[in-house]
């Protein structure tokens, strides 16, 4: 069957977590211009000039700044005085246990294989068990359980308590491996601030690792490879030189790092190998080999369209009208492609996972209502919220697009769902995401959010095979999902149970790597309902123009939309200052609290870094004594790269520095708090995409032209609900890239994937 194959060279087990792997996202590049040329392969790797400027602490910090690794121990502080996890850190752990048994999955695999070729489920136990009794170890004990019976509609009663899982404990370097780290990092010069997120990355040995390949430092988020040739000079002396093969295979891997960062999922062999030739590795094509060699990337050939690439015979002469191809046989053109295994397993985890979706769904009369209680349903729904719940009737995999206003849609099948008898569950991207879908009459209790559904902090829990005990999930904020967190969802579900994707279309995509929303919106694999309601008013009327690419002046009566031209930096942040503090309050209403500012980026000279510290001046003026933060000040807490939740300082102790995030307390050590916290009333769009507030103030200077693009504007701009106003430098630049300015494409496999098992996608 024609598909993706994935050819593995020979293999070396992985023993360094990648989840521990932050990236810098505001490389050097973007506020101090490397001077080389930047041909088209070395763009495509460092990702789009949007997200390098803007992913900030979802992604990492400048090499001037303390990387930005994953939280290993961020804890709240309940009353006992007693340490958990807090949600964000529960799903990084649920990641952990998720690329474990992608990890099993993939190990009974041999050799190249077709895409969607593979085991799972009992099949997969069945083999992992022989395979274990052949190597003398104990079988899986899932292998040998009685065959489950056919999904059953729940009673309503009894009650059972939904199984939630233990929560595992924060794991930190030992303060000796630590030490060890710090003693190699002050040999080679590189700084001492480094040891703790190269010990947690490198793991166990982590200073003999450097000691034997000194360029694995370019693990550590935020390392660049002139740093790490620089240390290389200093341990290795005359021994190291730009052709060591250890210094091409971590350049290869940092490059694919990068290029996750900018959310692709995978690069073009060509791309990859222009791009390390730009890195002053003199072989590419033997970097990159070496990589596979040693299992730090993975090579992937993907078979292309046939429209796309004209079929070659043998001999290398195209195929002409009435050859048969006698001389030769036809080769069907494929596409070269190298990725990380992180995203690559969770890629095609997240496509078998929907195949199973798509194709598990229960016929009628075996469970769940019957059509004709979906048709009544239906029936007492209007417009696209009837035609909604009439797909996801007869469909396990459903889409659906709109704006703020269609978010009514997913909440009325929920409701009807569950009057059903079906077990729903309803998520959003962030905590304001899940108030908003809490209105809804009847979705109190089924409103989560991803990060706590996943966790197991929220939601119906999971039933005694680690599933979620759940008939119909309705995911909002779609768009937001990356590849890895949409394959911990799709691997959750049980058999039969009906998935809903829904989100706008327009805004930007995931922090993370893929685009899973548009893939599977351009696969054409299940149904797609369009919304046709709009969002309201004036700031529905000019999101809805930037949404098609016309950015036209909109009638506002009640100044909901104002336009504040400016010259230069230092006005847009006087102007800025001046509408958050007292303009906005004044003339809207909405007090300061209540108003969010969003610029291009984190550098520049009104980035956001530079909007805080005027804000913060001006609305809660301290000393930061606590690593720059004071009582009051609103934050946005970092635990993991593309993991935001905003909050503000309560206090600081000898412990760290405490957080009310959402709700909830968060305590925050001290040693993490500067890679962990950064002040929030000035957030990138990426940070604030998925929440909403009463009154917006978006920035955009002059230097922000070329970042610009239409999800940007269209993400930014729709993000107030009652108010907009709008500073800009940038002139003609603006509607310029609303009307041209599309969006910047990602290499990523999913269709590619799904194509060879689900028929529609392949049509």
């Amino acid at each position: 069957m024609p598909g993706a194959r994935r050819c593995v060279g020979a293999r070396a087990p992985l023993s360094r977590s990648r989840l521990e792997h932050a990236v810098s996202t505001e490389p050097a590049a973007a506020e101090e211009p490397e001077a080389e040329v930047e041909t088209r392969a070395e763009v495509e790797v460092r990702g789009e000039a949007e997200r390098d400027s803007e992913a900030g602490p979802e992604g990492g910090t400048t090499a001037s700044e303390a990387t930005e690794a994953a939280a290993d121990g961020t804890a709240e502080s309940p009353a006992e005085g007693t340490a958990e996890l807090s949600e964000t850190e529960a799903e990084i752990a649920a990641q952990r246990e998720l690329r474990e048994r992608i990890e099993q999955r993939k190990a009974s695999r041999e050799g190249p294989i077709e895409a969607g070729a593979k085991l799972s489920g009992t099949a997969a136990d069945l083999l992992a068990a022989v395979r274990a009794v052949e190597s003398g170890e104990k079988p899986v004990a899932t292998a040998f359980r009685e065959p489950e019976p056919e999904r059953r509609r729940p009673a309503p009663s009894p009650a059972q308590e939904p199984v939630r899982p233990r929560r595992p404990a924060a794991a930190e370097p030992a303060r000796e491996a630590v030490e060890a780290v710090g003693a190699v990092l002050a040999e080679g010069g590189a700084p001492p601030a480094l040891a703790a997120a190269t010990a947690a990355a490198l793991g166990e040995g982590a200073d003999e690792q450097l000691r034997a390949d000194p360029w694995q430092l370019l693990r550590v988020g935020g390392v660049r490879p002139e740093q790490a040739d620089g240390f290389a000079r200093a341990l290795l002396g005359s021994a190291c030189g730009p052709d060591d093969e250890r210094r091409g295979r971590a350049i290869t891997v940092w490059l694919l790092e990068q290029a996750a960062v900018a959310g692709h999922t995978a690069l073009d062999a060509s791309a990859l190998s222009a791009a390390l030739g730009q890195r002053a590795v003199p072989d590419p094509d033997a970097a990159v080999q070496s990589a596979l060699a040693e299992g730090d990337a993975l090579v992937f050939q993907d078979a292309l369209e046939e429209a796309e690439v004209p079929v070659q015979r043998a001999d290398g002469e195209g195929a002409q009208d009435g050859d048969d191809g006698a001389d030769g046989e036809q080769e069907r053109p494929v596409r070269v492609l190298i990725g990380l295994e992180r995203y690559a397993m969770a890629e095609e985890s997240l496509a078998d996972g929907l195949a199973r979706v798509i194709n598990s769904l229960p016929k009628e009369g075996d469970a769940g209502p019957e059509a004709a209680e979906w048709e009544a349903a239906a029936a007492r729904a209007s417009g696209s919220a009837a035609e909604l719940i009439r797909a996801a009737a007869g469909h396990g995999l459903v889409l659906h697009s709109g704006g703020e206003a269609a978010r009514a849609e997913p909440a009325a099948l929920v409701t009807a769902a569950a009057a059903l008898g079906l077990r729903v569950c309803a998520a959003a991207h962030s905590a304001g995401g899940r108030r908003r879908l809490a209105r809804a009459p009847g979705l109190e209790e089924a409103a989560v959010t991803v990060a706590g559904l996943l966790s197991g902090e929220q939601g119906p829990g999971r039933d005694a095979d680690g599933a979620l005990a759940l008939d119909l999930l309705v995911v909002l904020d779609a768009p937001q999902l990356d590849v890895e967190t949409a394959a911990m969802l799709v691997e959750s579900l049980p058999d039969g149970a009906r998935l809903v994707l829904s989100g706008d279309p327009g805004v930007l995509w995931s922090a993370g790597p893929g685009r899973v929303f548009a893939d599977l919106v351009a696969a054409r694999c299940c149904p797609q309902i369009v919304s046709r309601t709009p969002d309201p008013g004036p700031l529905g009327e000019l999101t809805s123009g930037i949404g098609i690419g016309e950015l036209h002046q909109v009638e506002a009566p009640g100044k909901e939309v104002v336009l504040v031209p400016v010259r230069d930096a230092p006005e847009a942040i006087h102007r800025t200052v001046q509408l958050v503090a007292d303009s906005v309050p004044r003339a809207i209403g909405v007090p300061a609290e209540q108003t969010q500012v969003i610029t291009p980026g984190h550098g520049g000279a009104a980035g956001t870094r530079a909007l805080n510290a005027a804000l913060k001046e001006r609305l809660n003026p301290g000393p930061g004594r606590f690593g720059g933060f004071d009582p009051g000040d609103r934050v946005a807490h970092v635990p993991a790269a593309g993991r935001t939740t905003l909050g503000r300082v309560v206090r600081a102790d000898a412990e760290g520095l405490h957080l009310e995030c959402d709700g909830a307390p968060v305590l925050v050590r001290k040693e993490r708090v500067e890679q962990e916290v950064r002040h929030a009333w000035a957030l990138t769009a990426h940070q604030a995409a998925g929440l909403r507030w009463p009154a917006v103030v978006v920035v955009l200077p002059g230097d922000a032209a070329q970042s610009l693009t239409r999800p940007w504007v269209y993400t930014a701009f729709s993000r107030g609900e009652r108010h907009l106003s709008v500073v800009q430098g940038v002139e003609a630049a603006l509607p310029r890239a609303v009307a041209e300015r599309l969006w910047k494409d990602r290499t990523t496999r999913l269709r590619t994937l799904l194509r060879p098992q689900v028929p529609s996608a392949a049509a």
